[in-house]
């Protein structure tokens, strides 16, 4: 098992920067989550750790090792691809072995090691089968068995849910928690989901145009947000974000009036969780505007107005009923909001 260091690592290639002076250490047994859309550099990052890409600057470090200079296949390193990557001409049984093989570990061991591996993914039943005999859950799990098999120091998964159905992927997200609960082993897994990412992680670390924007719990992330990136990245919905004016202690915007903020002057953008909002009577709430779209969820209602310039959505209770254009008002007290500089978009408070 190993902990992992980044030092100062960037890439780039000619004047375009894919990763930028990315600082971070990685506990040994962690689970890590690289978040951020595409083109962001999540996995630029993980494949520069597994040795595919070569950092421009900076220093990696597995354990007590620095391995920049390092083969891929000396880093001790397991990778779990978006693509399933097994070969078509074994079985199921002969694709989780064949690491074992080619790293050249004693036979006597193979049998014991792929049934162990193919228990903790619950594949024994399909052992004897080819990958085009398997659902496309099923061969994921086998890459995943292949990865464990060599009992690595550390996995890299680079967004191996994203080929799954909706519903495959509740249940095999559900399985690499339970795995990374027995394995313990340090876990680098990248991902666009912000889902996977607040129900994977140990840390999460939000990424955009290359550069770290938070490293923090799920939970960290998710209360209080950095910056207008990070909150309106995470969330399902993501915050609401309206940009106003802070006069006299009181928020103001179009459809929205929110006193409590003493302290604070000028433009800010103000954003909060729609599930932290709640219905009020017609104009009494501190947000009032015609609603503009009503969703139901079976839990709860979801409705979104316009105010401040931006959408903005409140969950009301599963029972709640209304109609498009219809007034709506929502309690919106300061003390659920979050505010953000106008200009930089920094958390102010």
């Amino acid at each position: 098992m190993a902990g992992i260091q980044l030092k100062g690592v960037t890439k780039r290639w000619g004047d375009f920067v894919g990763v930028q002076e990315f600082d971070l250490d990685i506990a040994d047994r962690e689970f890590l989550v690289l978040l951020g859309p595409s083109g962001c550099g999540k996995t630029t990052t993980m494949r520069m750790i597994a040795g595919l890409e070569d950092p421009t600057d900076g220093d990696i470090v597995i354990g007590e090792t620095r391995v920049n200079d390092l083969d891929p296949k000396d880093r001790d390193v397991a990778m779990v691809f978006q693509s399933y990557g097994l070969y078509p001409n074994m079985n199921v049984y002969e694709n989780i072995r064949f690491p074992l093989k080619v790293r050249k570990v004693p036979e006597g061991e193979h049998d014991e090691r792929v049934r162990r591996a193919s228990a903790m993914v619950e594949l024994d039943d399909f052992l004897h089968r080819k990958p085009a005999a398997l659902s496309g859950g099923q061969r994921q799990r086998v890459a995943l068995a292949r990865a464990i098999v060599r009992t690595p120091k550390v996995f890299l998964m680079d967004e191996p849910l994203s080929n799954l159905d909706a519903k495959l992927r509740v249940s095999t997200r559900a399985q690499i928690k339970n795995l990374s609960h027995e394995l313990k082993v340090t876990t680098i897994y990248v991902t666009h989901d912000q889902i996977e990412a607040m129900t994977l992680a140990d840390r999460v670390v939000v990424m955009k145009q290359g550069v770290v924007q938070q490293v923090g719990t799920p939970t960290e992330i998710y209360d209080r947000p950095a910056n207008t990136f990070v909150a309106g990245f995470i969330g399902s919905p993501a915050m609401n974000l309206m940009e106003g004016e802070v006069v006299d202690g009181t928020f103001h915007a179009n459809g929205a009036e929110i006193p409590g903020f003493d302290g604070v002057k000028g433009s800010v953008i103000c954003g909060f969780r729609a599930e932290d909002a709640t219905v009020a009577e017609e104009g009494r709430g501190e947000v009032s505007a015609p609603v503009y779209s009503m969703e139901l969820l079976g839990d709860s209602t979801m409705v979104t107005v316009r105010a401040g310039g931006a959408l903005v959505a409140v969950k009301a209770p599963k029972d709640f009923r209304t109609e498009i254009k219809a007034a709506f008002s929502a309690n919106v007290p300061a003390s659920i909001c979050h505010l953000f500089d106008a200009k930089t978009g920094e958390r102010i408070g």
